[in-house]
């Protein structure tokens, strides 16, 4: 062992302040999401530095740039801190309790609009449940546990993953009522270059889903234009303009419209997955199930 580190200290300790630093970009910044103090993280960051030969780190005005090699060894602590993390929820609670922590991963407008009244409803029959929530509009690796339940537009095709089909969410147009008050309403799909309509900026997996199903708009047809599609929603809901959200959402909000709904009305055939190995577990189990009841409901409203 290195005389510079602290037999005390933990590798997996230093990698965790490292890999703080390397998603929060400053040693303050680390130090907070660490819940540590400052120099015990920068002590930490030195440790790894001498113990390994190498610099992680540059100073710069916009705070700390990881060298090269940080870049390359941060996919490796993140893939600790995931396998970290699975090891803490799955000693959370025994296999056959309704109690413990489970991680769910979904969409932004999933995860913010729809899942959390169906997990008030679970709670509430298991309140001994914890739940984790990941927004993002990427695929977590469940076989890398990086959680334990996946929300996905996407069918999976690995076969040591579970998946039951929801069903289909409908995707359409809409607008308040007050914008379409004050710019008329479209009649046909031609028609649409002459509003104002709400899209993304970068085209992503979702994006190329709703186009394959027909809806074939370009970066450069967006007055608005964010990849969020919460910041997209919002934006309808603000009457910016006309866009893309759940029919079922709309539904559910009496300051939307429904814009050409016999001609854009796009099924995103949804799944609820988990790891095979996970199925016994009841805590996992009954959140799965939940999840998939709830949401099919929502798909059918």
């Amino acid at each position: 062992m290195s005389k510079h580190i602290r037999p005390e200290i933990t590798d997996w300790e230093r990698q965790r302040a490292f890999l703080a630093v390397m998603r929060e970009g400053s040693l303050s910044a680390a130090a907070r999401a660490l819940g540590i103090a400052q120099p015990t993280v920068r002590r930490r960051i030195e440790d790894l530095e001498q113990d390994h030969g190498v610099a992680l780190f540059t100073r710069s005005p916009s705070g700390l740039l990881p060298t090269p090699i940080a870049i390359d060894l941060a996919a490796h602590a993140e893939a600790m801190a995931h396998a970290a993390d699975s090891f803490t929820r799955a000693a959370s609670a025994e296999a056959a309790s309704a109690s413990g922590t489970v991680r769910i991963t979904a969409s932004e407008v999933v995860g913010v609009e729809v899942l959390p009244a169906i997990l008030a409803d679970l709670r509430n029959r298991h309140p001994e449940l914890e739940i984790e929530l990941g927004l993002n509009n990427r695929s977590e690796d469940l076989l890398g546990r990086e959680a334990d339940i996946a929300v996905r537009m996407v069918r999976p095709v690995q076969a040591a993953l579970v998946a039951r089909h929801v069903g289909a969410i409908r995707l359409g147009l809409h607008a308040t009522q007050g914008y379409l008050d004050a710019q008329g309403t479209p009649a046909a799909l031609a028609d649409l270059p002459r509003f104002a309509l709400i899209g993304f900026e970068t085209e992503t997996i979702g994006v190329r889903t709703v186009r394959d199903l027909g809806l074939s708009f370009r970066r450069d047809d967006f007055a608005f234009r964010t990849d969020s599609d919460l910041g997209q929603l919002a934006a309808i809901r603000a009457g910016i303009g006309i866009g893309v959200c759940h029919a079922g959402l709309a539904k559910r909000d009496a300051n939307l419209v429904r814009v050409l709904p016999g001609v854009v009305d796009i099924p995103l055939d949804t799944w609820v997955v988990m790891h095979e190995d996970l199925r016994n577990v009841q805590r996992v189990r009954l959140v799965f199930d939940a999840l998939h009841e709830g949401l099919s409901a929502y798909s059918r409203s």
